[in-house]
């Protein structure tokens, strides 16, 4: 679960080196008052963050807690029913939600740590 950084006032989720660069990575934090499963795609210094939810059957993207798919072409796939995703801004590209969209959660990468925005 995340935590309160203190020094930032932000709060922390993970350290950046958690994340294997260009891998995905899921955790839990609080979002509006709710406990939210989140997935975070990690390209070099950068983190992006949506909610682990498909816009298609509102089931969760990973095939078994914190395990994703990825395409050979790159996007992440719902392991549900194979809507892929782009990892740019989350559209779906291909399958059943075709040019809906994940739900984004701002993160930032402050002295090697992935924050809620």
């Amino acid at each position: 679960m995340s935590s309160l950084n203190p020094r930032e006032g932000r709060t922390l989720l993970l350290a950046l080196d958690a994340i294997t660069d260009g891998g995905f990575t899921e955790v839990e934090a609080t979002l509006d008052g709710d406990a939210e499963s989140l997935v975070l795609f990690r390209e070099g210094a950068r983190v992006q963050a949506w909610l682990n939810i498909c816009p298609h059957a509102g089931r969760r993207l990973d095939w078994a807690p914190g395990q994703f798919l990825r395409a050979k072409t790159g996007e992440l796939v719902c392991a549900a029913h194979g809507a892929s995703f782009s990892l740019v801004d989350g559209m779906c590209v291909a399958g059943p939600c075709r040019g809906e969209s994940l739900r984004a959660v701002p993160v930032s990468v402050l002295d090697g740590q992935v924050v809620l925005d």
